[in-house]
């Protein structure tokens, strides 16, 4: 008898295409101050979810201190990397400036939230599960 075949969840069809790409991004606010409060990182990751289920991909895992977000997100091929990663910095940075405009302030200056450049890295060498812990346990016991 042979075994029993169970489908991957990872694993996404598209009309021409079997794909599973995943990414792991850091970005840090400019001046990397620290404006990132508890409150402002769950708005931000509630943001970050919206923008990545417009693109059609999907925010697995988040998590931040006061000075970088972490990112694990699951995208499709038809996707640019740089496209996403510029929407949701563009849209999470607008957001933030009008719902937390004092707190920023006080930590930048100028039209920038996010620094212009951002860490992207591949997830298909390391098991998904790996990356995920690694994500969680980047917040620092209090």
């Amino acid at each position: 008898m042979s075994p029993r075949w169970e489908p991957n969840p990872d694993i996404r069809r598209g009309r021409s295409v079997v794909h599973t790409l995943h990414a792991h991004l850091v970005f840090t606010p400019k001046y990397r101050r620290g404006p990132l409060t508890d409150e402002i990182l769950r708005r931000c990751e509630e943001i970050m979810r919206e923008v990545c289920t417009d693109f059609g991909a999907e925010l697995r895992e988040f998590n931040g201190e006061t000075d970088h977000v972490h990112l694990l997100v699951h995208y499709p091929p038809k996707v640019a990397l740089s496209r996403l990663v510029g929407s949701l910095k563009g849209v999470s940075a607008r957001y933030l400036r009008q719902e937390f405009p004092g707190h920023i302030r006080t930590y930048q200056w100028g039209d920038h939230f996010w620094s212009p450049s951002y860490f992207a890295g591949s997830c298909g060498g390391a098991p998904l599960t790996v990356v995920k812990e690694y994500i969680e346990n980047q917040k620092r016991p209090a």
